[in-house]
């Protein structure tokens, strides 16, 4: 083995030292190859240098080195964090990559606050209303028989409201989860409205009611808003909910029946037979929560089943005793990877993919996701692993591999969806497969590998020639490959002339590549960072379309045989598609029940689909003005979306002063008056 490498790579890996540390392979391309972390850099490096790996995976990768870099830590915690934050930005090949999801979602209740820090003005002045009866007549108007104006009640800062949340969290706030998907979020905030009638309504609608809405009529809120309970006692309910979300639920149960016994004696029977009916609900809540286990608060259960080349991690979490819920991860590289994910210790050497799969999840998975005190796992991991993590977030971490009882049901739960996930999957991808087959056989297509092919299509939207875009998306690996799209504002052409738009876009998409690959056919040699031309490329649109795309090709010195365009059949019906070529070939109808044609028309409506949404975003931002705000410093789209649907539009906003510019959640005083005096 040592005699493939350069006499520089081996003296590089001989003067490496004994200390921790991070590991980096390259090829001759200057592509990252692997990362991984070492407890001893210089034993763990070396060797990869001085076995015979034979005609493995990892000999087949070693092979392809030709560059080392290295960077030494204090900590076998420090490597794991560098490690995979490496992995997750880098997507090197022959590591185990879990892909970022979107972020978790949370419950989110605003402004949750001490009971002791919570305005005892406020309260005593709802009170006051409520015991002198002038709250009704002022809000209804029943008793005084005019229309009175609404009496200064708290505001909505006073009373907690509950909310789907996903994004950084913020301090003044209360979060609870993360919960495994949004429709957990919204079962719980459904959950809190029917047990503690809390309020879900934004500020500003909070701010102008006058009358209580559907919801109080419906028993899902205690109407705040219009005084119809005091901050005192809506507090109450407040701190109830959240010990409930806590897994404290049999205490607020207790707590419950304590104050509807204390009205009872005192003869509020209203105010107890408000509270009989909230321990009504609680108790039927408490009896539909099968999984309710008191003793494990919060939990995460994980599984992972390996076939086929193909890998699942199903995570379900345990939040505050209740089971939320699962979700299913598919890591990539899994076959590439396999015998490369291994630890220092000689235990740690023959370890199963199962095992690497799962320690990889881990390593990566915990990164930025609170990590709860207790994991039930369907393999044994390294507890150096264990010991890094617990290091590295600060939470003690106990990790149970052969559970009992009530955590051992919760595991063969997640073992049978990790199985199915992956079922699934494998199905899915077949059926993709046999697509990709299809197309290459009907057309002719001289692939070695299947996985090659990659194809990138385009389509042309606008409105009456409004906000002309094209997009271009891209198929390969069997699959859309959504990060690769791109769309083209298309500029300098005749309102709804397509011809001209097509030719742009191809020019522009086309244009560098061919310079760059005609280059390389006079020198010999293809410049680094060179893209690849695909095997086919789809233009949505018959003759006029492709002869477009042919002028575009010819002029750029490019192969006519990958341009294929899609055209319609008659009466524009799905399946009746016919294939038109750029060389010259006769139109082609491969038949409604084609698998070719299916996966045609798959890329073709998401190009499609692609265009029209990019379309329909650049009009708008057109028509109302909405680039004003994003040429402000500060104001991203985020912050430009809760703007725009807090007052209506651009017009909204240019008419709102600072002060109701700094009540739009993100936005601080200064900013908000460099917006109002930008629009001004």
């Amino acid at each position: 083995m040592p005699d493939t490498h350069s006499e520089e790579l081996l003296r590089e890996v001989a003067a490496l030292p004994s200390l921790p540390g991070v590991y980096r392979y390259f090829d001759a391309d200057q592509q990252l190859l692997y990362v991984g972390k070492a407890i001893n850099l210089k034993k763990r490096v070396s060797s990869y240098f001085q076995k015979n790996h034979g005609g493995t995976r990892i000999g087949h990768m070693v092979s392809k080195i030709v560059r080392l870099e290295t960077t030494v830590v204090r900590s076998e915690a420090e490597a794991l964090l560098l490690e995979n934050n490496l992995i997750k930005t880098l997507n090197p090949k022959y590591n185990i990559l879990f892909r970022d999801d979107k972020s978790y979602p949370y419950l989110k209740m605003t402004g949750v606050a001490p009971a002791a820090k919570r305005s005892t003005k406020a309260i005593a002045g709802v009170a006051d209303l409520q015991a002198t009866g002038q709250m009704d007549a002022t809000v209804h108007g029943e008793k005084s028989g005019s229309t009175a104006t609404k009496p200064a009640l708290p505001g909505p800062g006073s009373f907690t409201r509950v909310s789907y949340y996903r994004g950084a969290v913020d301090k003044r706030h209360h979060y609870f989860g993360p919960y495994p998907s949004a429709w957990a979020v919204k079962e719980a905030i459904l959950l809190m409205q029917k047990v503690f009638r809390l309020r879900t309504c934004e500020d500003p609608v909070f701010s102008n009611r006058t009358r209580p809405c559907l919801l109080y009529q419906i028993k899902r809120c205690s109407a705040p808003c219009v005084g119809h309970i005091s901050v005192s006692d809506y507090a109450n309910d407040v701190a109830n909910a959240e010990k409930f979300l806590r897994g404290d639920a049999q205490d607020v149960m207790r707590t419950l029946e304590t104050r509807m016994i204390t009205h009872a004696d005192k003869l509020e029977f209203e105010q107890a037979a408000e509270l009989r009916n909230q321990v009504a609900a609680l108790s039927n809540v408490l009896h539909q929560q099968s999984m309710d286990n008191v003793e494990d608060r919060d939990v995460d259960i994980l599984a992972v089943k390996v076939l086929g080349g193909k890998a699942c991690v199903n995570l379900a979490m345990v939040r505050g005793g209740r089971h939320l819920g699962d979700r299913p991860y598919f890591p990539v590289h899994v076959d590439e990877a396999i015998g490369f994910e291994e630890d220092d210790s000689p235990s740690m050497l023959n370890t199963t993919v199962e095992v690497q799969v799962l320690e990889a999840f881990l390593a990566q998975h915990y990164i930025h996701v609170p990590m709860p005190a207790t994991l039930v796992l369907s393999e044994r991991v390294s507890k150096g692993l264990l010991q890094a993590l617990s290091e590295q977030t600060g939470v003690r971490v106990n990790a149970v591999h052969q559970p009992r009882e009530q955590r051992r049901a919760w595991l063969e739960m997640a073992q049978t969806n990790a199985a199915l996930q992956l079922a699934r999957l494998l199905a899915e991808e077949g059926s993709q497969q046999a697509r990709t087959r299809a197309l290459v056989e009907a057309l002719d297509l001289p692939l070695e590998e299947l996985s090659d092919l990659r194809v990138e299509c385009f389509d042309i939207s606008h409105t009456a020639g409004e906000a002309t875009q094209a997009s271009c998306v891209v198929f390969e690996r069997h699959a859309m490959q959504n990060a690769q799209y791109r769309r083209y504002n298309i500029d300098d052409i005749t309102a709804g002339d397509d011809y001209a738009a097509m030719r742009q876009v191809l020019t522009r998409r086309y244009g560098k590549l061919a310079e760059s690959l005609n280059a390389a056919k006079h020198s010999g040699q293809t410049p680094a960072g060179t893209g690849r031309m695909p095997d086919l490329v789809l233009v949505d649109g018959g003759k006029g379309q492709v002869a477009m795309a042919r002028q575009v090709f010819e002029s750029l010195g490019l192969d006519l045989a990958l341009i294929v365009g899609v055209e319609k059949g008659a009466g524009r019906k799905v399946g009746l598609e016919e294939l038109v070529f750029a060389d010259g070939r006769e139109k082609v109808y491969l038949g409604a029940d084609s698998a070719a044609l299916m996966l045609i028309a798959q890329i073709r409506d998401e190009a499609h689909r692609f265009a029209i949404t990019g379309m329909r975003a650049q009009r708008a931002k057109v028509r109302v003005g909405g680039g004003k705000l994003e040429e402000i410093p500060g104001i991203g789209p985020k912050r430009r979306a809760k703007l725009l649907q807090r007052f209506g539009g651009v017009r909204g906003v240019a008419l709102a002063s600072a002060e109701d510019i700094a009540s739009v959640e993100g936005i601080s005083r200064d900013l908000a008056e460099e917006i109002y005096r930008a629009l001004h």
